[in-house]
């Protein structure tokens, strides 16, 4: 297990069309996009004021051929990439990238836990963690939630990798126990079993707005779609699930309808 609780440090968005993605978001989230400048990839940068959210790129032509799909992915840091994605492959994980340098930035893995659902692995290069928001602030991420083929055997893994705790069990009835985590703190997170109707485990990350029902109609006005909610859960707050235009699913969270 890690000495130290390993925290969700970055997201980013791969998707088959960037400009009509960025657009999106912007009139969805109020995100402000900015060209990252690097020399050899095209990579948009998402931010609310001076706080950074996470990034845009195009799918990859090798991954497209894979039959890669539009989707958010959210890094986890570590201590060491490579002894880490070693372990994930031990506890029966799949290395979709092997750890590679991004030079300036850091270095990073692509990686799956054993259900399929995937997740990189990443080290910055400065000692400087990235800034992060309070957990409620609008247009940053509120939750983190992973759909898996058996929630139990789940967070067995994650826990053993990166130090995560069990926080508040939510018993769901005939769609089983919402188990929340936490990441030496508050609780960040929640597993829980899929649904048989969702074809492939997957992590499903959350944005704060201020309000659902408002949140919802931006969605829709720019060619969004609503899967499910509005929904109020137990902590009283409202979420949403969506698709964006290019098919990448996303969730909202917001304190009121």
């Amino acid at each position: 297990m890690s000495a130290t609780p390993s925290k969700f440090v970055w997201y980013d968005l791969m998707t088959s069309d960037t400009q009509a993605a960025e657009s999106f978001y912007q009139k969805v989230m109020g995100w402000e996009a900015t060209a990252s400048g690097m020399p050899d990839r095209p990579y948009t940068l998402f931010s609310v004021g001076p706080t950074m959210i996470g990034g845009l790129m195009p799918i990859a032509e090798e991954a497209r051929a894979l039959g890669a799909r539009p989707g958010w992915m959210g890094y986890i840091g570590v201590a060491d990439v490579d002894a880490t994605a070693a372990r994930v492959q031990a506890a029966g994980g799949v290395l979709h990238r092997p750890p590679v340098d991004i030079p300036g930035i850091g270095r990073f893995s692509v990686v799956a836990d054993p259900h399929g659902a995937a997740f990189i692995l990443f080290k910055g290069a400065s000692a400087q963690p990235p800034v992060q928001a309070a957990p409620a602030t609008p247009g940053h991420i509120g939750w983190h939630e992973l759909h898996a083929n058996d929630g139990e055997s789940a967070f067995a893994f994650y826990s053993s990798l990166f130090g995560w705790t069990q926080a508040e069990a939510i018993d769901m009835g005939p769609m089983g126990t919402y188990q929340t985590f936490a990441v030496g703190g508050d609780a960040v997170g929640g597993m829980m079993t899929k649904m048989p109707d969702l074809p492939l485990a997957m992590w499903l990350y959350y944005f704060n707005v201020d309000a659902i029902d408002n949140a919802m109609a931006r969605v829709t006005q720019n060619g969004g779609k609503v899967l499910t909610g509005p929904h109020q859960v137990p902590t009283g707050q409202w979420i949403l699930q969506c698709l964006d235009p290019q098919g990448a699913m996303f969730a909202l969270l917001a304190a009121k309808r």
